[in-house]
C-alpha cells in the first residue's frame, strides 16, 4: 500500500495559505465545543452552557501556545536556537501533546479561578472532551506525512515517496539516494488517532456518564493516554535528532508518559481517599 500523497495546503488565495494541519486543529476545537455543549446540558455538569465558549477559548489558547512551546522545549530546542522564528511556523507541524496539556491545565486554572469553580471538577469536564482534539491532531500528522512508524509487513502498512521525505529516507531509514520509496511503514499517526482519540473518548465518556469522585476522570485520562501513547511508541520511529535514550527503545514520548501515568494513579488514589463527591 502506498501513502496517498496529500497536498499539505488545503487552499490558497494569493499569498494566503490554509494548511490542512492547522485546519485539523480548528475542526478539533469545533468538535470539542460541540461535545462540551452536550455535556454542559447534563444536570450533573459543573459547567453551564453559557460558560462553554469561554472554557473552549482558554483551552484553545493553552493548546496552541503550550503545544508549540512544549515541542520546542522537548523536541526542537536546538532547531529553535538556530532559527527562533520556527516557533511561529506552526503550519509546518510540531506540536507537543505534553506541552499542550500543561497549557490546558494553566488555562483551566485561570478559568476556574475567574468563575470560582473547583479546579479538579472543571478538569474532569475538560478531560472527557480532550481526546477529540487528539484524534484530529493525529489526522493532521498523517496528512503532513510525519511521525511514521517502523517498517512493517502488515497489509495496511504504507510506503512513502522518498522525494517528498528525504529526512525520513536518508536519515531515519538510511536508504540509498536512488531509492524511490520507503519500505512499508506502520501508520502510527492513525494508530494514535484511533487509540488516544476514539477509544479514549469512548472510555472517558462511558466512565463519566455516572457521578464520579472528583479528579478520578482526570486521573483516568492521564492513565489512558500515557498507556496508549507508550505502547504505540514501540512501533514509531524516534525523532531523527533525538533517537533512542536507552537500549534502542526508550523515546522522548515514552519518557514524558511515565510521570503522566504516575500522576494519573496518584490522582485516583487521592480522589478515593478524599471522598469528595462531584
Amino acid at each position: 500500500m502506498f501513502y496517498p500523497k496529500i497536498d499539505p495546503i488545503f487552499f490558497s488565495i494569493g499569498p494566503i495559505e490554509v494548511h490542512w494541519y492547522g485546519l485539523m486543529y480548528v475542526i478539533g476545537f469545533i468538535l470539542a465545543w460541540r461535545l462540551a455543549l452536550t455535556r454542559a446540558k447534563l444536570k450533573s455538569s459543573v459547567i453551564s452552557v453559557s460558560q462553554v465558549d469561554e472554557l473552549i477559548f482558554y483551552g484553545a489558547i493553552g493548546v496552541i501556545f503550550g503545544g508549540r512551546f512544549g515541542y520546542i522545549l522537548f523536541y526542537g530546542f536546538d532547531a529553535w536556537l538556530e532559527d527562533p522564528f520556527i516557533l511561529l511556523r506552526i503550519w509546518e507541524g510540531g506540536m507537543s501533546f505534553h506541552g499542550g496539556l500543561i497549557g490546558v491545565i494553566i488555562g483551566t486554572l485561570i478559568f476556574s479561578h475567574k468563575k470560582k469553580l473547583q479546579f479538579w471538577a472543571v478538569m474532569d469536564f475538560v478531560a472527557v472532551i480532550t481526546p477529540i482534539g487528539l484524534l484530529t491532531g493525529r489526522l493532521g500528522n498523517f496528512i503532513n506525512s510525519e511521525l511514521w512508524g517502523s517498517p512493517s509487513q502488515l497489509p495496511w502498512a504504507m510506503k512513502v515517496e522518498c522525494a517528498e521525505k528525504p529526512t525520513l529516507c536518508l536519515g531515519q531509514l538510511n536508504l540509498l539516494p536512488e531509492d524511490k520509496f520507503t519500505p512499508a511503514l506502520h501508520p502510527t499517526q492513525l494508530y494514535e488517532a484511533f487509540f488516544e482519540g476514539f477509544i479514549l473518548l469512548i472510555i472517558l465518556w462511558v466512565y463519566s456518564s455516572k457521578p464520579r469522585i472528583i479528579s478520578s476522570v482526570s486521573g483516568l485520562f492521564l492513565i489512558g493516554y500515557s498507556f496508549f501513547r507508550f505502547f504505540v511508541e514501540f512501533l514509531r520511529m524516534p525523532d531523527p535528532h533525538l533517537g533512542y535514550f536507552a537500549s534502542n527503545w526508550l523515546t522522548m514520548g515514552q519518557i514524558l508518559c511515565i510521570p503522566m501515568f504516575i500522576g494519573g494513579i496518584a490522582l485516583i488514589w487521592w480522589s478515593r481517599n478524599m471522598k469528595i463527591k462531584r
